[in-house]
């Protein structure tokens, strides 16, 4: 089974074989996460992402990192261009994330808090909704050996942190009753 890791840091400089770009449905790498890849991966990304937009609400969509360290760049629509996200949206984006990444056989995936900066979703809500998708999908069968959440900044760490602590407390405190 995969593992979930938590890292405060750049998604931009993860060398995994994915990482996730918090999109919207038209896939223009604005600001935020999209435009640092932009920036730092080159204009074939939004290039690719022209190609193939729009995305519906939800879905994912699949590049190439251009110059950046990782394989591919998986654009997760978790809002329409100049809207917001949701926890509906966000989950579904993050599902489809996993699923595509599974189907193309990656070993590796980094995730950003999708939907907390100009999306306007609560950091603590997204992190939970993220870690709950990753738990499920790792449960699964999936060639997925990692699931990296990096966060940019420590309180934005230490949130993902306490989620993701309150949940494995919470397994365990479930496994100790069904063993009464």
């Amino acid at each position: 089974m995969g593992r979930v890791v938590l890292l405060e840091g750049d998604l931009t400089d993860q060398s995994v074989d994915a990482i996730v770009n918090a999109a919207n449905t038209s896939l223009v790498l604005g600001s935020g996460v999209a435009g640092a890849i932009r920036e730092k991966g080159g204009a074939s990304i939004q290039a690719e992402c022209d190609a193939q937009s729009p995305v519906q609400l939800g879905e994912a969509a699949l590049t190439a990192a251009g110059q950046l360290p990782a394989r591919f760049v998986i654009h997760a629509a978790g809002m329409p261009l100049g809207g917001s996200a949701d926890e509906a949206s966000v989950a579904a984006c993050v599902r489809a994330s996993l699923a595509l990444a599974a189907r193309e056989g990656l070993l590796s995936i980094a995730f950003p808090a999708i939907g907390t900066g100009v999306g306007g979703l609560a950091l603590q809500r997204c992190a939970e909704i993220s870690l709950e998708e990753a738990r499920i999908h790792l449960e699964g069968e999936t060639p997925l050996e990692e699931i990296r959440f990096v966060l940019m900044g420590e309180p934005s760490y230490r949130i993902f942190e306490m989620v993701n602590d309150a949940a494995r407390v919470a397994e365990q405190m479930a496994r100790l009753e069904k063993g009464r």
